[in-house]
């Protein structure tokens, strides 16, 4: 086994010798791109994104030998990481496909030596708004996807991505202003 091996062959390892080298590289070479993926999706919450990695990882490595390799393993946790995510909004009441009522863009930091990034842009929006925007514009997903793996229909989709990017603009704008 080594670096250059692939995700295949490492689950492999992982499921028939329960090779931990095998399982720490597939973690090190995935846990990058999903944090980042979890991390916009939470707003910018680092110890919700850690906690959901955690229980992505452990739902994973049960699961690994039921995978069957119809999509790439990347794509699969960040399946399991949506999924993740879900499930805390709704514990804590939270929607990630609604946008409640009217909404206004957040105060922005008035320090012309601070920029806004897109990440603290992507945080800013409502979390109805920023998950079609995260899944659509960051990882790929098409309509139809975000509406299978959110329950909501692609045109639902389709608008939320239209006021998230609508949002975006107010935000990137209202930033620069300020700066």
């Amino acid at each position: 086994m080594t670096e250059q091996s692939t995700d295949r062959e490492l689950a492999d390892l992982v499921i028939g010798q329960g090779d931990e080298q095998a399982f720490r590289t597939l973690y090190r070479r995935h846990t990058p791109a999903v944090y980042q993926f979890v991390l916009r999706l939470v707003g910018g919450n680092a110890q919700e994104a850690e906690d959901i990695i955690q229980e992505t990882w452990m739902r994973a490595a049960r699961g690994l030998e039921g995978f069957k390799w119809k999509s790439a393993l990347r794509s699969w946790l960040t399946g399991i990481a949506l999924n993740r995510v879900r499930e805390m909004a709704r514990k804590k009441k939270r929607s990630l496909v609604e946008v409640d009522g009217e909404w206004e863009i957040p105060a922005v930091s008035r320090d012309p030596g601070e920029r806004l990034d897109l990440d603290r842009a992507i945080q800013l929006l409502p979390p109805g708004f920023r998950t079609v925007l995260v899944l659509h514009d960051v990882e790929g997903f098409t309509h139809q996807e975000i509406g299978n793996r959110l329950g909501i229909t692609d045109g639902t989709s389709k608008s939320q991505l239209h006021g998230a990017r609508k949002a975006m603009r107010r935000i990137l704008n209202a930033g620069l202003e300020t700066a």
